[in-house]
């Protein structure tokens, strides 16, 4: 058996009249990430964690934001093509960990929903997906709620 580590990272600015959707999940908040997919930054960063894992091209190559073709795309489907590019060469996903960092929307009430949401699109067991949520302590080009930043780290095995 064959092993890879994968790291990935996301940021998106948060806008007035954009939903909030991060993990898979909807959480209400008056900002949302801007993005030219739906914004998951979550979503995002996992699935550069597993193409990088996988030794493919990442997200933004595959899924350029210059081609209209992803426009407002569900990020659920761009790591449900990610997952299958990375099973089309013999890897699959062992575990998934991810820290999401923002004065945006509290992370913490939805960290259960997150992981069970990532684990249904992942194929994985809840307890194979961690999801933290931490504060920015009013530091940063994000600090007063202007963005979210995420690190995923991924296992792959073959």
């Amino acid at each position: 058996m064959s092993t890879r580590v994968g790291l990935g990272f996301d940021v998106h600015r948060l806008v007035d009249g954009r939903p909030c959707v991060l993990g898979g999940i909807v959480i209400p908040h008056p900002t949302g990430p801007l993005g030219h997919s739906d914004g998951d930054a979550v979503l995002h960063a996992i699935g550069d964690a597993l193409l990088g894992a996988a030794g493919l091209d990442d997200l933004g190559t595959l899924y350029s934001d210059k081609d209209p073709k992803w426009k407002g795309a569900n990020s659920a489907e761009l790591l449900a093509d990610v997952l299958r590019r990375v099973r089309a060469i013999g890897w699959k996903p062992v575990n998934v960990d991810v820290v999401i960092a923002t004065e945006g929307p509290r992370i913490a009430p939805h960290r259960a929903a997150m992981r069970a949401k990532l684990a249904e699109l992942l194929g994985l067991a809840v307890d194979a997906v961690n999801v933290k949520g931490k504060s920015l302590e009013g530091l940063g080009a994000l600090a007063g709620g202007a963005g979210v930043a995420v690190q995923a780290v991924c296992l792959l095995e073959r």
